[in-house]
């Protein structure tokens, strides 16, 4: 196991102020960023405005059990209604796992009148890929394609062939569990031996490639969580809840993969508690000149100083810290000369599907905890032989088969020696259930601005969400519920029960958009190295560059763009063009 990342920086002793790089944000993408440029030779410094998080295991507690927690595991529901309204609805922010969640009084953000927005927060070192769902998929031109396709949104600068090879990289590094499935919707990658299915999985399986002659497939999920040892990291070991954290690092996070990377070469200083309030802009150079940093601790300012700055704090993050970086040049953002800056915002909708009863096999069981379930690859718009006249673009499914676990008896009546036992002996009949991640078409109107009155406990303007779902998604979603329900059909299924459930946007914490890339400087933050149009040394690699949303999770992409934006900005600084 790794050494615990504690070499932050003493404050004891007098700071360095100036950089080759500066990071902001310690997360996915973050902890990318980190490991390229020190890996290529910059000095980095990372900014991350959370606390420190032990890599020894004793911040994580994930072997914890429910009836060794003082609220049973539900946590002290009084007390998050007061503190973490928001954050509670997430599934991982429970009684172990909301301190890594964010205290909504703290960092409040507001939402336009008639909308809701689920802002899903964490402030630590690794920030939210501690918690995360784990599941990479990797785009295609399907994808990346789509705007020039249909007109919504601006062309995207860049294609496959121009990830294709970062992906892999990205995935020699982090170990992803998958199979191969030969599909152009779905680009196959670098995979570690796939998880297994469940025996009601293996059927279902088998029986919708049948019933659907190959045309829609079932897949097991591709999860950057490791089946086997894998660069110095221990296989998965099954026990179930990720979201809390992982002491053998087994699923890719950025304090137990990149960081420790990047602080091997010796060139990595991460600051914790360091709330960058602003990029600070060079009027005669026409650069970023560095960053306005607030200490989380004692309130004070710093300005840290670099050649090229890279924003990896989260889509709204980003957004919200460009439109914060205000000045004569820039009234209306940094690097907005497009005008698009807080604009095209997306998140995916999901939670519509079906759920149905797979009769027979009831003398298979599955042992442990499985950490990844299964994925239904895109099957709608996909040719012209699969097209929807109701909406455009796709949906991929996720999902997976099991029986009743024990805990199922906390909602039933009985007690004693005799009930706990008919709980692991009869588990009832095998349940098979997907919901549909649909893509969200780009529109200038979803949008980031800073609220003119609210500000957060450190006195910088929160972010104002204007984010609606449109009829397509709207469209897109009723057809997740007959798509699901032909699925489970096709597998045997009986007792099939529709969900029309279709959640706010941000619920899915899949948020982009906002400094998207574009082919021209006029349409868009970003050119297709991530780099802004209007400062040539400010790179924005998180879910803000996103031009469209695809409906594959993101998490990948971004890690690719950043690896790929790192590898572009060390170049460009060797040769002197920044």
């Amino acid at each position: 196991m790794s050494a615990p990342l504690v070499s932050i920086v003493p404050r004891a002793v007098r700071e360095a102020r100036t950089f080759d790089a500066i990071v902001v944000g310690s997360g996915i993408t973050g902890g990318w960023a980190a490991k390229e440029l020190c890996e290529r030779g910059l000095r980095t410094l990372v900014l991350e405005a959370g606390g420190p998080v032990a890599f020894d295991g004793s911040d994580y507690v994930e072997h914890v059990q429910p009836y060794d927690m003082k609220f049973r595991g539900l946590g002290d529901r009084l007390d998050m209604a007061r503190t973490q309204p928001v954050q509670r609805e997430c599934y991982a922010c429970d009684e172990t796992g909301r301190r890594f969640f964010v205290n909504d009084v703290e960092n409040p953000y507001t939402t336009a009148d008639g909308t809701s927005f689920k802002w899903f927060r964490g402030r630590q070192v690794g920030g939210r890929s501690i918690m995360w769902g784990r599941q990479v998929y990797r785009w295609s031109d399907l994808d990346l394609e789509a705007n020039a396709r249909d007109g919504h949104g601006t062309d995207w600068p860049i294609r496959y062939a121009d990830l294709a090879p970062w992906y892999a990289h990205v995935e020699r590094f982090i170990g992803v569990t998958g199979a191969a499935e030969g599909l152009p919707q779905l680009p196959d990658g670098e995979f570690l031996p796939p998880m297994p299915y469940t025996a009601a999985e293996e059927v279902g399986r088998e029986r919708i490639r049948k019933a659907f002659g190959g045309t829609r497939v079932m897949t097991i999920g591709r999860a950057a969580i490791l089946t086997r040892a894998h660069n110095g990291r221990a296989a998965c070991h099954y026990c179930g809840p990720c979201e809390r954290g992982c002491v053998t690092h087994s699923y890719f996070s950025s304090i137990g993969s990149t960081l420790p990377a990047a602080m091997r070469t010796g060139r990595l200083t991460l600051r914790p508690h360091s709330v960058v309030a602003e990029v600070l802009y060079d009027a005669k150079r026409g650069r970023a000149r560095g960053v306005r940093v607030i200490d989380a601790v004692t309130m004070q300012e710093h300005v840290f100083e670099a050649r090229v700055v890279f924003l990896c704090a989260s889509a709204i993050e980003s957004v919200r810290l460009l439109l914060n970086s205000r000045s004569a040049r820039w009234p209306e953002g940094l690097a907005n000369s497009s005008g698009t800056l807080g604009r095209y915002v997306m998140d995916h909708h999901y939670g519509a599907g079906a759920t149905g009863v797979m009769p027979g096999l009831l003398d298979k069981r599955t042992v442990g905890r499985r950490p990844n379930g299964i994925y239904v690859a895109r099957f709608r718009n996909v040719n012209a032989a699969t097209a929807s006249t109701d909406f455009l673009r796709g949906y991929g499914m996720q999902g997976g088969a099991g029986r009743g676990e024990w805990g199922r008896g906390g909602g039933m009546p009985g007690w004693g020696a005799d009930f706990k036992r008919s709980l692991i002996e009869d588990l009832g009949p095998w349940r098979l259930g997907v919901r549909g991640w649909g893509e969200t078409l780009p529109h200038a109107d979803n949008r980031i601005t800073l609220d003119p009155a609210v500000r957060d406990k450190w006195g910088i303007p929160v972010a104002r969400m204007d984010v609606r779902w449109g009829e397509n998604e709207r469209a897109m979603n009723r057809d997740m519920v007959t798509g699901a329900g032909e699925l489970l059909e096709a597998a045997g299924c009986t007792d099939i029960v529709e969900d029309r459930t279709m959640h706010p946007p941000g619920h899915c914490i899949h948020e982009m958009g906002g400094a998207r890339m574009a082919r021209s400087a006029k349409d868009g933050v970003l050119n297709r190295w991530n780099q802004a149009w209007d400062l040539p040394n400010l790179f924005v690699t998180d879910g803000a560059c996103m031009a469209s949303s695809a409906c594959q999770n993101p998490s990948i992409t971004y890690m690719a763009l950043t690896a790929r934006a790192a590898a572009h900005a060390v170049d460009e600084l060797t040769r002197r063009a920044l």
